[in-house]
């Protein structure tokens, strides 16, 4: 397994714990600070070159995020470049800033950079560097912040945001205006409100500034992007036989229903299973035997008993897919908790693992937590709400910690066996996977072309592949959600966002396997760019 670590995605509060580290393991603040400036001159100067000849208005503020915008005043006045900064208080009587930022505001004022007072008119620049508040501001800007937060959001030129516009909270994803960004600058890791609220920040991008090498705790959610995946990606070996590449079963396609099993049968595929069987009633097993040869398949009555000829696939199989077009009722109910059941303490006693998908989520703590298998949940916040009721209140108001506190959940079971671990994969935007003691993953990959039917069956299939491929719940989880968001921003480029089918993300699975295999370039000091995700 490779080590390669995730950037981090930080609350408030870790953020500041980071800088305070930083600073205690031996590197000045001052040291911090001119790194960031200049690392965020850079990529302004990178992203928006063409608009510096025009000159630029940095609106700093009175703390270190202000501090951060005189160093990118200075840095791009000493190339030439016209700048003038707003200051909210003015003049700097009566306004008390950070001591690193006074020290680089007098340094700038020392060179070509010209000061601008709340009342005075700004200048025809085209260019605006938002450096007001930083990631530890919470609720709407007030006072003079408010008011010069105001004049970016209406004089109309656009803006580059130092850690996150003004009036983004970045714990919580909650936006109260006015600023929107068109580029985000930020440092060593994104913070929560970048993904969760991706439309107020344009382009994310984060440098790299000096903090020291961060501690291992697995409260500090990691990123899952490209690299991460690559990684930790199954490798083929050229003596592999079908075998070798996993066994995946999908149990559901009620009559009526196949097309779900279908698509995680696909899928399944798709991310390079072996063997695909699909265990469904009747009429789907006939529809699927003439859309999917590849697949095997097993009549089951989706009813209260497991068939001899469905327990054998389920000992069989590497991973199972349980829940897509199952259906809904006490029947359905029942057959979760049998298949469950008799999958514990068959064979290896990790084998089969578990994705409970789709109409299976809806079924109850009582069957969805029954046997010992470990397995995977995939919830949107609609399923969420139905398998974590005791977790509601949680959900509205923070994600991570609902994802959190719901992989701690058990069945209600007895003692003997003893209850299954559990990953939880919260959908939505950012894609949020926790399990028990591990770092929580975040992937903030794909767009709107996923919010269609069978978008989930796909996920379901990915995951269950990778299970059945060896990788544990968490990676496996974490895994399937980022390939199935690329996979459907390859798509939709091609095509677009509107019409953009789960055949076509699918079709577009080979093309991001081809990109997984080139080695990704170094930019220092960027370590990633995160753009918005498209809409057309």
């Amino acid at each position: 397994m490779n080590d390669f670590l995730p950037i981090p995605v930080l609350d408030a509060r870790q953020a500041a714990e980071w800088d305070a580290l930083s600073i205690e393991r031996g590197v000045p603040s001052r040291v911090l600070m001119e790194s960031a400036g200049r690392a965020a001159a850079v990529v302004i100067a990178r992203e928006l070159g063409a608009k510096l000849s025009g000159g630029i208005v940095v609106a700093a503020g009175h703390g270190n995020n202000g501090g951060d915008g005189w160093v990118v005043a200075r840095a791009l006045g000493a190339h030439g470049v016209p700048v003038w900064v707003a200051e909210p208080g003015g003049g700097g009587e009566g306004v008390e800033r950070s001591p690193d930022c006074e020290a680089n505001r007098a340094l700038a004022l020392e060179g070509s950079v010209e000061s601008l007072g709340p009342d005075d008119d700004w200048p025809r620049a085209a260019l605006v560097v938002d450096a007001l508040l930083g990631t530890g501001a919470a609720g709407s800007p007030r006072g003079k912040i408010g008011a010069m937060a105001a004049r970016i959001a209406n004089h109309g030129m656009p803006v580059a945001a130092i850690d996150g516009p003004t009036g983004l909270d970045l714990t919580t994803g909650e936006a109260h205006g006015p600023v929107r960004a068109d580029l985000t600058v930020t440092f060593g890791g994104l913070r929560r409100g970048h993904v969760l609220a991706r439309e107020w920040c344009g382009s994310v991008v984060v440098v790299e500034m000096g903090f020291v090498p961060l501690p291992s705790r697995t409260e500090w959610p990691g990123f899952v992007d490209d690299r991460w995946v690559a990684a930790r990606l199954p490798r083929f070996r050229a003596s592999m036989h079908k075998g070798d590449r996993g066994r995946v079963l999908i149990v559901g396609g009620q009559n009526g229903m196949a097309g779900a099993a279908r698509h995680a049968a696909r899928a399944a595929f798709a991310a390079g299973a072996g063997l695909v069987k699909v265990a469904a009633q009747a009429e789907s097993v006939a529809a699927l035997q003439e859309t999917l040869p590849d697949a095997m398949s097993v009549a089951t009555a989706l009813g209260a008993e497991v068939e001899a000829e469905l327990g054998a696939a389920l000992a069989w199989a590497d991973a199972v897919v349980l829940g897509p077009g199952l259906g809904r009722g006490a029947e359905r109910a029942a057959f979760v908790e049998r298949v469950l059941a008799a999958s514990a303490g068959s064979g290896d006693s990790n084998r089969p693992v578990f994705v409970i998908d789709a109409d299976a989520l809806h079924t109850g703590r009582d069957a969805w937590g029954a046997g010992s298998a470990p397995r995977v949940l995939t919830p949107h916040l609609g399923e969420f709400k139905a398998a974590f009721p005791d977790a509601l209140d949680l959900v509205a108001g923070d994600r991570f910690a609902a994802t959190a506190a719901a992989s701690e959940a058990r069945g209600d079971g007895p003692a003997d066996p003893p209850p299954p671990p559990i990953t939880v994969l919260l959908k939505g935007v950012p894609t949020i996977v926790a399990s028990s003691g591990r770092r929580m993953a975040v992937t903030a990959s794909g767009n709107p072309a996923l919010a269609t039917g069978g978008s989930g069956d796909l996920l379901a299939g990915f995951i269950a592949t990778f299970l059945a491929q060896g990788l544990d719940p968490h990676d496996a989880a974490a895994m399937g959600a980022h390939v199935l968001g690329r996979a459907a921003e390859i798509a939709s480029a091609d095509s677009s966002v509107r019409s953009t089918r789960p055949d076509d993300v699918l079709a577009a699975v080979p093309d991001l396997w081809h990109e997984m295999d080139a080695a990704p370039l170094l930019d220092p000091p960027i370590l990633l760019r995160l753009d918005p995700p498209a809409v057309v």
